[in-house]
């Protein structure tokens, strides 16, 4: 699979250095332009179709951030490149497919390309058919607290699972929810075996009742119910792992 890219860094000596790098280890990305602030880039991005964007952090006049904001429905890859390791948790949270500290290891960078391709081939693969997990709805049980002692449910009823700090809100089949007193972090790992998906920092789903995804800069999913759902990009490829 071919990639189309950019590259976003205001240091002329980085920029040359990552070309050359993909150019000579990367033989699957093809680089259409440079830019080396925010508007050189939305001028890229706007009149080039990318699968997928190299944008260092801190720039003159704007961060990644400001410029992800500017493009709106982002529907490419974001490999965020930067001497800050403190982005690293926004980025993977909420922006970036993957993230490299400079200085770029190479082997780095061909784990984070082949990532993108990965998910990429998974994207399109999924496009034009219909999402059949690879998991089937689980017959188990999961007890959750209560104030009187503990309630069980039934993992099939479960849709999806949404953090709001140290509680989580369980929606259930027949518009039933439950608040409860755990992370999400905890059913994530009670549910690890069963068919559910963190595609989310606040999200965990039961992929059953997935029934379309919509590309975009993570993409969003569309529950049976009918709530659509971000999914942010780095647990984009841990999402479409579960479908043919």
């Amino acid at each position: 699979m071919k990639l189309k890219t950019i590259i976003v860094e205001d240091e002329q000596t980085s920029r040359e250095i990552l070309k050359n790098y993909l150019t000579k280890y990367c033989p699957q990305v093809t680089v259409l332009g440079e830019a080396a602030n925010i508007e050189e880039a939305l001028i890229l991005i706007r009149n080039n179709e990318l699968d997928l964007v190299f944008l260092d952090v801190e720039m003159p006049y704007g961060n990644a951030f400001d410029l992800l904001e500017k493009v709106g429905n982002v529907n490419f890859e974001t490999i965020f490149v930067t001497a800050y390791n403190q982005y690293a948790i926004d980025a993977l949270n909420n922006h970036a497919s993957y993230y490299l500290l400079k200085p770029i290891s190479i082997d780095e960078l061909i784990k984070a390309v082949d990532y993108v391709i990965d998910v990429k081939t998974k994207e399109n693969d999924l496009q034009n058919t219909v999402l059949i997990p690879k998991t089937s709805n689980e017959n188990g049980k999961i007890t959750i607290p209560t104030q009187e002692g503990f309630e069980v449910l039934e993992i099939q009823d479960i849709l999806y699972c949404k953090a709001d700090d140290n509680y989580t809100h369980i929606f259930l089949k027949n518009d039933r929810k439950k608040l409860v007193s755990k992370t999400l972090k905890y059913f994530e790992d009670a549910l690890k075996q069963s068919s559910f998906a963190r595609i989310h920092k606040s999200y965990l789903v039961n992929v059953n009742y997935i029934v379309n995804y919509k590309k975009g800069k993570g993409g969003s999913i569309l529950l049976s119910n009918g709530k659509e759902l971000s999914v942010s990009s780095s647990k984009k490829g841990e999402l479409l792992a579960f479908f043919k």
